[in-house]
């Protein structure tokens, strides 16, 4: 279902969602770029994308099935990595970024509730929940090893060069799979342990 129907019978829930989720894409995408940059790679920057403005994010078509269908996704942020001063691990970082910054955002939303202990109706305690389940599922399906998931660029940085080449060129058809794949079932057990390892990386952290 997507985010539109849920506009029309409840706007408050709406936006309790739809903010924390288009920021949490947001950051994401930024923190690719921010990291790009740092390890050398000014790309992002020079075209204005290490900005929290959505209007320099979003992607029509992404944004149209987020309301619609009820997941979508922002522009990728370009990076060229022949700029870039590190090898592998600098790849694998770059890659990695994204889903850092989600669980970065996870760990805080689940300290606040903590901290706060807001009541369960309340507004800052259901924007808090809904961040932090945001912010999880963004990091669990992003680890996804399917082109164009971040978790097939991560995967690359390990792989043979042919291997990763491989893997590459299933970019192109990597939603279809990756729909078809979530359509029958076969990617929600991998989802769910991607969850159970974030949630318990920061439970670490938490005590």
């Amino acid at each position: 279902m997507g985010l539109i129907n849920l506009l029309i019978r409840d706007p408050l829930t709406f936006a309790l969602i739809a903010v924390p989720l288009l920021y949490s894409v947001i950051l994401h995408e930024l923190a690719h770029g921010w990291v790009a940059w740092r390890m050398g790679d000014p790309t992002a920057r020079m075209m204005g994308r290490l900005s929290l403005n959505p209007l320099r994010h979003l992607d029509p078509v992404g944004t149209l099935m987020l309301f619609f269908v009820g997941f979508g996704w922002a522009r990728p942020v370009p990076v060229n990595f022949g700029n870039l001063s590190v090898g592998r691990g600098g790849f694998i970082l770059i890659s990695s970024a994204g889903i850092i910054a989600n669980t970065i955002l996870a760990f805080f939303s689940i300290l606040l509730l903590r901290l706060l202990a807001p009541a369960e109706q309340s507004i800052a305690g259901t924007a808090l929940y809904f961040m932090a389940q945001i912010n999880v599922i963004l990091a669990a399906l992003n680890l996804i090893p399917i082109p164009p998931l971040d978790g097939s660029k991560i995967l690359m940085g390990f792989l043979p060069a042919q291997m990763g080449h491989y893997l590459a060129r299933l970019e192109p058809y990597g939603f279809f799979i990756i729909i078809g794949l979530f359509f029958f079932g076969f990617l929600h057990p991998l989802v769910d342990f991607f969850r159970w390892v974030i949630l318990s990386i920061i439970s670490v952290f938490l005590f």
